[in-house]
């Protein structure tokens, strides 16, 4: 079988919960035998082709971004050219650029997978006259994963595409986890002990990390924030102006190794996004992997699926520097609740957000598309957790 996976960009370099998410499912299928190419878009105005982990990367000539959008003149004949022999053509939403590229390549003979990764929330002006496209695009697809029960049910765009959705709740590698880091952990607790409040990820507008910086007035840890984006120097400026640079630490990228010894060391992981940009966060899943209690927010989204208000973690309403505060509070000075919490969500990473379960059912998907079946609507065995919020 012969899969393309086409998203913006891939990991490595490129650090992001989706471009980690492809890398991972493309590893996956590799081992199971497929034969996986990659579609994204270069930094660069010229065409690339390299071998990333026994992978061929195809990158297409970039000219610039519109509002994180690649423009690429030869995404429809790359598409052509890389797409054209293939079983499976999957796209990974959204991505504006490759829906366009294919709708004018005009293939027709793979079979199209699409992973509905988020809907588009920021770029409202743009979104309206690329609307007829999307929807035309989704019209030709074979079948839409959804990462949660929670999207279909919020997404108003996938609501006319119900019948066409199967839940596929996103996956971990937990033995990446599982490496023993004592030393480090403990530099780490020493340096910054003995309440350690973590968040990884991009710094991008729908985190929430405003809201966190100054929660963490109101509380006696400190705040480890691993990213960058284009919101870093507006949150160093803002830990500044509330005195509280001494007590919110920048660490910028780190490595795996690295990743996995600060998540050992923390007491809490908080993911405390503002809007339903963040579908799923998968960072969660980390943390808990790592016996970690997590604080996230109700979106209406993945967020509240994967965290169990009360059984791995707590939920609190969106913008709610209040409650967020009081929820650090409590967990910070409760060492029992966070074992309970974070042997809880240890369980429920194995058992439900392991690597190999999604990547054997995304596989078995294909090989029904690919023997000429059609799927027919799938929900998951893992029934959505009831949040005390609304969205």
């Amino acid at each position: 079988m012969k899969v393309v996976q086409i998203y913006k960009d891939y990991y490595p370099p490129t650090q992001g919960g989706i471009e980690r998410h492809v890398n991972l499912l493309s590893n996956g299928l590799k081992q199971r035998g497929v034969k996986v190419t990659v579609l994204v878009s270069n930094t660069k105005p010229v065409c690339e082709e390299i071998d990333i982990e026994g992978i061929r990367v195809v990158k297409a000539p970039q000219l610039f971004r519109v509002s994180s959008a690649p423009i690429n003149m030869n995404m429809p004949s790359l598409l052509c050219r890389v797409g054209r022999d293939a079983d499976i053509l999957h796209f990974h939403l959204p991505n504006p650029t490759a829906d366009m590229a294919y709708l004018f390549s005009r293939l027709s003979i793979p079979k199209i997978v699409a992973t509905y990764h988020s809907d588009i929330v920021r770029q409202q002006f743009l979104n309206r006259f690329y609307t007829p496209f999307f929807r035309r695009f989704l019209d030709k697809t074979h079948a839409i994963l959804v990462t949660s029960p929670n999207y279909i049910k919020s997404s108003r765009c996938l609501k006319d595409y119900q019948n066409k959705c199967h839940v596929v709740p996103l996956g971990i590698n937990i033995a990446r986890f599982q490496s023993k880091c004592d030393e480090a952990v403990c530099g780490i607790r020493n340096r910054y002990g003995p309440k350690i409040v973590l968040f990884i990820g991009k710094f991008r507008y729908y985190k929430g990390l405003d809201v966190l910086v100054r929660a963490m007035r109101k509380t006696e840890g400190n705040l480890l924030l691993i990213g960058s984006g284009p919101y870093e120097f507006q949150l160093k400026r803002l830990a500044a102006n509330l005195g509280m640079s001494h007590r919110v630490f920048f660490l910028g990228e780190c490595d795996d190794h690295q990743v996995n010894a600060y998540l050992k060391a923390c007491d809490i992981f908080v993911l405390p996004s503002v809007l339903r940009s963040e579908a799923f966060g998968l960072a969660q899943l980390e943390a808990m992997a790592c016996g970690k209690p997590v604080i996230s927010t109700e979106l209406a989204t993945g967020t509240s699926y994967v965290n169990e208000h009360h059984s791995t973690g707590i939920i609190v309403p969106p913008a709610d520097t209040a409650a967020l505060a009081h929820s650090i509070n409590e967990l910070l000075g409760n060492p029992c609740l966070r074992e309970q919490y974070g042997e809880a969500g240890t369980h429920r990473v194995r058992r439900y957000f392991n690597d190999k379960r999604m990547i054997d059912t995304i596989l078995r998907l294909y090989q029904q598309l690919s023997n000429g079946g059609t799927p027919g609507t799938q929900r998951t065995s893992l029934s959505p957790p009831k949040s005390p919020l609304k969205a």
